[in-house]
């Protein structure tokens, strides 16, 4: 089954009640119609007024919420919102049950201009980069900036760790897998997202972690969790295969906007090695490489992220405000390494 076929999941106006999706203090969380779809969009008011507007892009199975931490860290540089991609996080599903990256990028680029809201600091992790790099290949007049963790661009040569996310998009393995799986509790399966995801487990803290299970809870309940999953994977393993002007890696090399790519040292999903293909191909690109990192940085070392991204504004004459502490900060950090690698 295509992602471009009718859905399987039910309408958004018949869906289920479930549990609430948690809001952090300082958070708030809004509905947004959109034609086609809706999305949930969380934001976190700025410090002060007048602030660069910034939109984050989660990743595959992920939400909203996996970037509270590091927009906690910029909500005095930057005006926050991180999107819920249709079928994810507290986003129905899109009325047409497609899940491409094409239609990905479209919801973000339907939102930014309706909510006027772009140029923007452009933030994507994982699918969410690919989404991203997308988005400013095709409409450069909505990105300031570009800031990808572990973006999941075409490898040829994938990870043994990242083959059983990429079989989510064969026909009957999400069934298979369902039933296998059947008897797994939420705390497990977070578990197990966690020692796919981290570099390291333990950086999780207990509440995050029981904020974690809830979330899958809640997930568990909704009919079209898994569709959403089976049919993203397959959009991006979709995208893998497209050449010409729509190919991933040639869309990057179309990017104008400064870009910060982040990778971390311990990825399972997104190999390390893709990093200098990928500051290569970024013309304005800056590189920062987290050794103990996994898949998540902005989750597992929110601070190296955000200075990171403090410097990519004050090189780039677009810092509004920075802590004077963590300015010398920026330009080394004994968790990782950064450096110019634009063409």
């Amino acid at each position: 089954m295509s992602s471009t076929e009718l859905p399987s999941a039910p309408a958004a106006s018949v869906l289920p009640k479930v549990a609430t999706v948690r809001v952090a203090e300082g958070e708030r969380l809004r509905s947004v119609g959109l034609p086609g779809i809706t999305l949930t969009v969380r934001s976190r008011p700025p410090a002060r007024e007048g602030l660069a507007p910034a939109l984050y892009v989660h990743g595959l199975g992920g939400s909203s919420q996996n970037w509270s931490a590091l927009m906690q860290q910029l909500e005095g540089e930057v005006d926050c919102e991180a999107v819920d991609l249709p079928g994810f996080g507290d986003s129905p599903p899109p009325d047409d049950g497609d899940y491409s990256i094409t239609a990905h990028a479209r919801a973000v680029i339907r939102y930014l201009d309706a909510s006027d809201r772009g140029p923007v600091h452009l933030f994507g992790n994982s699918l969410g980069g690919a989404v991203t790099t997308r988005v400013a290949a095709v409409r450069p007049d909505l990105v300031r900036t570009l800031t990808l963790v572990s973006p999941a661009l075409p490898e040829l040569r994938v990870q043994r760790t990242a083959v059983p996310t990429a079989l989510l998009s064969v026909p009957g393995v999400t069934a298979l897998f369902t039933r296998l799986t059947r008897g797994w509790t939420a705390e497990q399966r977070v578990r197990g997202v966690m020692h796919l995801c981290y570099g390291d487990p333990g950086r999780a803290t207990p509440e995050g972690f029981r904020n974690a299970v809830e979330e899958m809870e809640r997930r568990l309940q909704l009919p079209y969790f898994w569709d959403a999953m089976t049919r993203s994977a397959r959009g991006l393993v979709n995208a893998y295969t497209l050449g010409g002007q729509h190919a991933l890696w040639r869309q990057a090399e179309r990017v104008l906007a400064p870009t910060l790519l982040i990778y971390g040292g311990r990825d399972q999903l997104v190999g390390h090695r893709m990093s200098r293909k990928a500051a290569q191909s970024f013309r304005d690109s800056r590189l920062l490489s987290l050794p103990d990192a996994g898949h998540v940085a902005m989750m597992e070392y929110p601070e190296v992220v955000a200075r990171a991204f403090r410097g990519l504004l004050e090189e780039t004459g677009q810092a509004q405000a920075v802590n004077p502490r963590e300015r010398a900060a920026v330009a080394g950090d004994g968790d990782g390494a950064t450096e110019n690698a634009g063409g």
